[in-house]
Parts: structure tokens; sequence; C-alpha cells
């Protein structure tokens, strides 16, 4: 992984948060299991196991957020990205159920989801933002989520469209509750996002949300099926 981070004196620091967005899309692009996803052609397995990974992940995001937003409350730094923290975490909470719903309906019980083998990539993703929430930089844990809601609002609309028009997957139509309510709910959160984090001027809290979305770059494309 590249750690070096540009110095945001010399640039538009979020217009380097941009980039590192833009960089996860054309990996994810690259990435066989997720371009069929995308444009709805993935098979049942490769499709299990995208929301397997997903919600293993999905479900500490509400925690994740939570402790980062009242870690800053305790410091008595950045009230207002504090409460965007913790209002995020309420938006979160029970995003893993439509994971679960979801699984249901393509014959995969709850119990299977439960003791499925977690990726490399899903224990360094939430190793690194429970690290980031609890002793870290709390901020940094919003460099993780500018990511992933752009690339939901890049790459989510219209994949369920395309997944049904595909007809891939048994039951697919009973099956993309989570795609769906991601593609609507994150349209306006990446322009928000972008105005809150401006208000941060300190380089060194720039510089650590620029590290956490660099890592979600480089981590997040290995939850997809390898092959």
């Amino acid at each position: 992984m590249n750690t070096q981070v540009q110095n945001p004196t010399q640039v538009d620091w979020v217009a380097v948060l941009e980039q590192e967005a833009r960089g996860l899309v054309a990996a994810l692009d690259a990435q066989p299991d997720a371009r069929r996803l995308f444009d709805g052609t993935i098979d049942t397995e490769g499709y299990i196991h995208y929301l397997i990974q997903t919600y293993h992940y999905a479900r500490w995001s509400t925690p994740m957020l939570a402790e980062a937003g009242h870690r800053l409350k305790r410091q008595g730094r950045h009230p207002h990205l504090a409460e965007l923290l913790v209002q995020k975490a309420g938006e979160e909470r029970g995003h893993e159920k439509w994971l679960l719903s979801d699984l249901k309906n393509l014959g995969c019980p709850e119990v299977r989801v439960e003791t499925a083998a977690r990726t490399p990539a899903v224990d360094a993703y939430t190793g690194w933002n429970f690290f980031t929430s609890r002793s870290g930089v709390p901020t940094a844990v919003l460099g993780t989520a500018y990511v992933l809601e752009y690339l939901s609002q890049t790459r989510a609309t219209g994949v369920v469209e395309r997944l049904i028009a595909a007809d891939a997957i048994p039951d697919i139509r009973k099956s993309v509750t989570f795609l769906r309510s991601h593609g609507a709910l994150d349209g306006d959160h990446v322009a928000e996002m972008e105005a809150v984090l401006r208000t941060l001027t300190d380089p060194e809290e720039q510089a650590a949300v620029i590290f956490s979305a660099r890592a979600t770059r480089c981590i997040y494309p290995g939850i997809f099926r390898e092959r």
C-alpha cells in the first residue's frame, strides 16, 4: 500500500480524497466479480459471497461510527463532526438485517452467514476502522465513509435494474433490498460530507482522513470472490 499522503497545504485535500474514491471505483471496475455485479451478470454464488462479506463488515458500521462520534464529544472537539458521525451511526443501524433478508431469499440461512469464513479484506477493514474510532484519529473514519458513499453514488444506481433485467439469479427481485436502499440513501451524502470535511483545517486530521480513504480503496476490492 502506498502510504504517502500529499501535503494538504499544496493541493485541495478534499480533491485528493475524491481521487481515492475514484481510484476505488476504478479498482472495482477491474475486479471480475465486482464488474459482474455492476453490470448485472454476477452468478448466484458470487452474489451470495458478496452479500455475506458485506454483512460481516456492515454489521459493525453503527458501533464504529458511534464510537468515533462519542470520542470526539468526550474530547470536546469538532462538535459538528461528532454529531455527523453519531447521525451516520443511526442511519446505518439495521442495514445488516437487509443483507440477512436478501440472503435468506437466496436460500442462504442465517446460520450459514454467521459461520461463513470472512475474507482477509473484511478483517482488515473492521480492524482498521475500529482502531481509528477507538484509539486513532476519530475523524479518520470519515475517509472510509466518504469513499464507500461515493461508490454507492456512482455504481449502486442502476445495479438493481441490471440484476433484475439479466435474471441470472433465482428470486433476484426479492434479494436486492440492501443494494436498492443504499443506492437511494447515499445520493446526497457525498456532497454533504465534502462540505463538512472542508471545515477540518488541521493538516494531521486531513492526512488521517485521506489515509483511511486510501486504506479502504486498497482493502475493499478484496471482499469480492477471486476467480
